[in-house]
């Protein structure tokens, strides 16, 4: 099953490497955007109460859903409980990281990238087959990435399609609130579940991590949710040191043991040219009412748990890569090295090989944000956490 599950993956890559890849890197290209951007009238969608998130089909994954795509396991991990094993498994070390007491998970609130990629309408119905297969696939690589240490709720949203990033008509604004608008709603229904004091994880990719962002500012913010985040991770997006983060929450996760704090990083390769992303990036107000405009990104390492960091391949103690054949995947240590540089990019030095044919111009890896970095993203989540709760012990 698993083997099939990435097989899956790649394939979704590569429609995706063909779409999602567009919001940053084809953005003013009038072709891509006479085919992605939907000719069709914006339909008004009425906001989605939070009572229609009661249902199990209102999410891809929660806890009440058997067989999760957020399970999925690469073939050679082995957990770190296990000590029989032969050399081409990997074993995620024992740290304090290590694996949390069932009575003690804590659950994750995952919110997925975009998957819909017609242009028939502005924002995806909920249920699409060919969307809800990309979005298996996806939460398979990514929300995996949490499950040992809690329980994986992942909403079904009416997201913007894939054409809402190509253009500045003001049905883009719209189909992006509305999508937001579902993420809440799920947030709010979440929340009423898991209990008004338990800790919580926030995860999201992409588009997902955008509305995580729109969450932090327009919901969390001064409410007792706010100091319940073990750890924000927003991956994909990109976040202004000096436009966009004094006007969040949250603080950058500055050390591997910070919680509370986001979590934050786009992937490059050398020669990193981040000029598609900048070309957007540099023409947006940040959250502050600031110009983005030649300031950083926030950037955390995910080797080193740090804000700016860098570290030597050795650090990586397992990055996801599909074998030639697109017929397998596993996890290999020491591939792949990472430094914040000095735009806020994270850097892997030269292009590593397996990844070749799915990667964005400019030598932009946003597909493979949490592929290259998966276990030890694994265990930066179980370190995190158990900070968290340290530290909520000594408040106490």
């Amino acid at each position: 099953m698993a083997v099939r599950i990435f097989l899956y993956l790649i394939a979704g890559i590569v429609a995706l490497f063909l779409a999602a890849g567009l919001v940053w890197t084809v953005f003013s290209d009038e072709l891509l955007a006479w085919y992605f951007v939907p000719d069709a009238p914006l339909e008004v969608l009425e906001p989605m109460p939070e009572s229609e998130y009661a249902a199990a089909d209102m999410w891809l994954i929660r806890p009440d859903i058997a067989n999760p795509a957020s399970d999925w396991l690469p073939d050679n991990y082995v957990d770190h409980a296990d000590v029989d094993h032969d050399a081409d498994e990997i074993v995620v070390e024992e740290t304090v990281a290590a694996a949390t007491p069932e009575s003690n998970r804590i659950p994750v609130f995952y919110v997925l990238p975009t998957t819909y990629l017609d242009s028939d309408r502005w924002n995806a119905p909920l249920r699409s087959p060919a969307a809800l297969e990309r979005q298996r696939l996806f939460a398979s690589s990514q929300a995996s990435v949490f499950n040992e240490i809690g329980e994986v709720w992942a909403p079904l949203y009416r997201q913007a399609v894939i054409g809402a990033f190509m253009t500045e008509r003001r049905e883009s604004e719209v189909s992006l609130h509305y999508a937001y608008q579902d993420v809440e709603a799920a947030f709010d229904y979440f929340l009423s579940q898991i209990g008004e004091d338990r800790p919580f994880i926030l995860a999201g990719h992409s588009q997902g991590a955008l509305h995580l962002l729109t969450l932090l500012r327009e919901h969390i913010a001064g409410t007792d949710a706010q100091g319940r985040i073990a750890a924000a991770y927003i991956i994909g997006w990109p976040i202004s040191v000096e436009a966009d983060l004094p006007a969040l929450p949250l603080p950058p996760c500055e050390t591997a043991r910070s919680s509370n704090c986001i979590f934050a990083f786009q992937s490059f390769a050398d020669p990193a040219d981040p000029h598609q992303v900048r070309r957007i990036y540099d023409e947006t107000t940040g959250y502050t009412g600031a110009a983005r405009r030649e300031t950083s990104l926030l950037c955390v390492n995910p080797l080193t748990g740090t804000r700016d960091g860098a570290a030597a391949a050795d650090a990586n103690i397992g990055a996801l890569i599909p074998d030639g054949n697109m017929e397998n995947a596993t996890l290999e240590p020491s591939r792949i090295p990472a430094r914040c540089d000095d735009q806020g990019l994270l850097v892997i030095g030269q292009p590593p090989e397996g990844y070749d044919r799915y990667v964005l111009p400019g030598n932009n890896y946003h597909v493979f944000d949490f592929l290259l970095f998966w276990a030890n993203l694994r265990e930066d989540v179980a370190r995190r956490t158990a900070a968290f709760e340290a530290a909520q012990r000594e408040a106490a």
